[in-house]
Formats: C-alpha cells, sequence, structure tokens
C-alpha cells in the first residue's frame, strides 16, 4: 500500500471532544469525508496529555496504530466533533 501524502493538505479542522466539548487537536484532514484516522504527522496542534484520551472528561477518543506503515489515531465513531 501507498503511504499518505507527505504533502500537507490546506485544509486545517478542529476537533474536539463531542462529550466535555475540550479541543482535542488541530489536524490538517484531505477530502471531504468523515474523520475516520489523523496522522501524526499531520496533527499541528495538541492539547492532549495522553494520545486518544480526553483531558477533560478522560474517555478515550482514538487508538494508537499503524496505518500503511505510518503511525497514526483511529478515531472511534461518535467521540469527536470535527468543526
Amino acid at each position: 500500500m501507498a503511504r499518505p501524502n507527505s504533502k500537507l493538505p490546506d485544509r486545517s479542522v478542529q476537533i474536539s471532544c463531542s462529550r466535555c466539548r475540550t479541543q482535542l487537536l488541530r489536524y490538517r484532514k484531505g477530502g471531504n469525508g468523515a474523520l475516520v484516522k489523523c496522522f501524526i504527522e499531520r496533527i499541528t496542534e495538541d492539547h492532549t496529555q495522553q494520545p486518544g484520551i480526553c483531558p477533560g472528561c478522560g474517555s478515550q477518543f482514538g487508538r494508537q496504530t499503524l496505518i500503511r506503515g505510518v503511525p497514526a489515531l483511529k478515531m472511534v465513531g461518535g467521540k469527536v466533533r470535527v468543526k
């Protein structure tokens, strides 16, 4: 499988917790679809102490994994809001 595009996309989105509305990440997202995964190299701001855990309410919004050989956060459905 091919690696993700190394050139960062132009569109930047804010990711927040759907439960407590705490801002979690700022991410350079490509495409128009739903947020399923976040490649670690595309995260521009990280407001979490532990990867995948919300600092406000402590719920798990994602888990670390390798996708196409690149570290990423796989999002749990319905746990995050994207603006």
